[in-house]
């Protein structure tokens, strides 16, 4: 069977259970004399509910309040959706699909779900669930504490069970059509690469001299060092309802006692990030992203919150809008630089190494307004974002070759995380309004409210760029991209949408102004910057390149 391209069509929300798999396809089969019989019991079971409830209470429910024909209406729409949602589970455990799916993944993984991915999809679906109480809602930065942990502990079981127990199925299920091609899975039965290699050969599932030596031993490390520096994180802020008030590094940091202490460790972090943003630049983005760092210590220093080793302890302080201002004509100059590749790439098709530079020029000129924009105290957080970045790509990601819908949630799973150990939590007290006026002397709305929302939404932002690049340098052709973009704007929306609805049924509920509105608010601007993003890395992967998939159609 030749692959074809994924493509979004009205078929695809039926996939939806289905985007973290190889192959995105669902029958939901419906016959027609059980799907009649299933609606009219679903309608009069929904109905005769309504009825002995709105009788029993003294007051009546929201149907009620509807004209007949609205609130026979919703009836009949959920009614007709419970049917579905019956027979396509019917279905499935009639033709024991779901089981035999996942015995051939544990014997075959490239013909059925891999553990991470199904890890990812439960962890998903837990979470969206989870929306629904009030306490999680409160308390959501240890939902995707404990679901980035447990992703960590199941790398860390896969990475042991390829190099030590020697499963190379799952490495050795995809097309090398391209060097360093993600995400082109193996759709054919007949594959010569799922075979398991003749004696004498090297394994395909790695890089050559990956499986010995030094690298070995990195790749079996990388999830407990990614484990190690998350642990640390969660010490840095405390955020929440319940743990807020606990003391935290970032108050012993941030006491006047210790503000020696602070600027030794906001030095380091911001040459950690230089060390770590660099690579992958031009020299001249590369003089322009470390005097830019340089500036946003001068920045701080100038408004106290650092010290120089030579300057006195009583040193007046400024706004240090001259120091920011110098930043910003760095963070300019190097997103015009990457502005400039990425329009040459798409002027020179041919020329794939352009776009990946102007890719990562945008990204470090995103980290640098990041570190000018975080309060000095955070600024390990952005470093620890860079170190785990480089950890996944270089021994997680590239040596097991994850398909190319896992390492979008993967992304995505960080990018909240992240959100949460930068401080932030669902209560509108948590934002940091003093980041929309570094280097402004008056109150400007429009350049305020962009620096208030970046420097809230710091880590989802940083994370989707590293994917965007990463695809961009890994995978071969636009649809590794363009089914990032859906599978990253589907399990942002999913959750949007859910929570709606839950918020509209929970309107009477106590905490519903201090704490489910609040997290509406919270994800209705996350759903606008994504859909901003897909949109940017859409326009941006609009290039002459030929696709993997083309490639892989014309040797068939």
């Amino acid at each position: 069977m030749i692959p074809t391209p994924w493509r979004w069509g009205p078929s695809s929300f039926w996939s939806i259970p289905q985007v973290l798999r190889r192959r995105a396809e669902l029958e939901v089969p419906l016959s027609s004399p059980v799907f009649s019989l299933l609606f009219y019991l679903m309608f009069l079971v929904l109905s005769a509910i309504h009825v002995v409830v709105c009788t029993s209470a003294e007051s009546s429910c929201y149907l009620c309040s509807l004209p007949w024909l609205a609130a026979g209406g919703v009836m009949v729409l959920v009614s007709a959706l419970l049917c579905v949602i019956a027979s396509a589970f019917a279905r499935m455990v009639m033709d024991s699909t779901f089981l035999r799916k996942v015995q051939q993944s544990a014997a075959h993984p490239c013909s059925g779900w891999s553990e991470v991915g199904l890890l990812l999809l439960l962890g998903t679906v837990g979470h969206v669930l989870s929306l629904g109480a009030s306490s999680f809602v409160e308390e959501e930065h240890q939902t995707w504490y404990f679901l980035v942990n447990t992703l960590c502990l199941a790398l860390s079981q896969e990475t042991c069970r390829s190099y030590f127990l020697g499963d190379d199925s799952k490495l050795q299920c995809y097309f090398h059509t391209e060097p360093g091609t993600v995400g082109a899975t193996c759709m054919r039965q007949d594959c010569t690469a799922c075979e398991a290699p003749k004696a004498g050969q090297a394994s395909k599932g790695l890089p050559s001299g990956a499986r010995g030596g030094h690298t070995r031993w990195a790749v079996l490390a990388g999830p407990w060092l990614v484990l190690a520096c998350c642990r640390l994180l969660r010490s840095l802020n405390h955020t929440g309802v319940q743990g807020a008030h606990r003391p935290d590094l970032s108050h012993w940091l941030t006491s006047p006692s210790h503000r020696m202490e602070l600027s030794c460790l906001a030095a380091l972090s911001l040459l950690a990030v230089f060390l770590l943003a660099q690579r992958g630049c031009s020299p001249v983005v590369k003089v322009a992203l470390a005097l830019g760092l340089l500036g946003v210590f001068c920045y701080r220093a100038a408004t106290g919150n650092l010290l120089f080793p030579w300057q006195p302890a009583n040193r007046g302080i400024s706004k240090g809008i001259l120091e920011a201002r110098f930043v910003y004509v760095f963070v300019l100059g190097i997103l015009f630089m990457g502005t400039k590749d990425l329009l040459r790439s798409q002027v020179i098709a041919a020329d794939f190494k352009v776009k990946t530079v102007g890719l990562w020029e945008l990204y470090s000129g995103l980290v640098l307004l990041a570190a000018l924009l975080l309060r000095p105290h955070n600024l390990p957080v952005l470093t620890f974002s860079l170190l785990i970045q480089t950890i996944m790509t270089k021994f997680i990601w590239k040596p097991l070759r994850h398909d190319v819908a896992e390492i979008t949630v993967m992304h995505y799973w960080f990018g909240q995380a992240f959100f949460y150990f930068q401080g932030n939590s669902n209560n509108i007290a948590t934002i940091d309004i003093s980041s929309g006026f570094v280097g402004l002397d008056t109150y400007m709305e429009i350049p305020a409210t962009f620096l208030t929302v970046f420097g809230t939404y710091v880590g989802p932002v940083l994370w989707a760029g590293h994917l965007a690049h990463f695809l961009s340098a890994e995978a071969s052709g636009d649809s590794a991209m363009g089914r990032a973009c859906f599978c990253y704007a589907l399990i942002c929306s999913v959750p949007v949408a859910t929570y709606i609805i839950l918020v509209t049924s929970l309107r009477y509920h106590l905490f519903i102004w201090s704490v489910f509105s609040p997290k509406l608010l919270y994800e209705g601007m996350h759903l606008l910057i994504t859909a901003a993003l897909c949109v940017l890395f859409t326009a941006t992967n609009q290039t002459g390149h030929t696709s993997a998939w083309t490639k892989t159609d014309a040797r068939n």
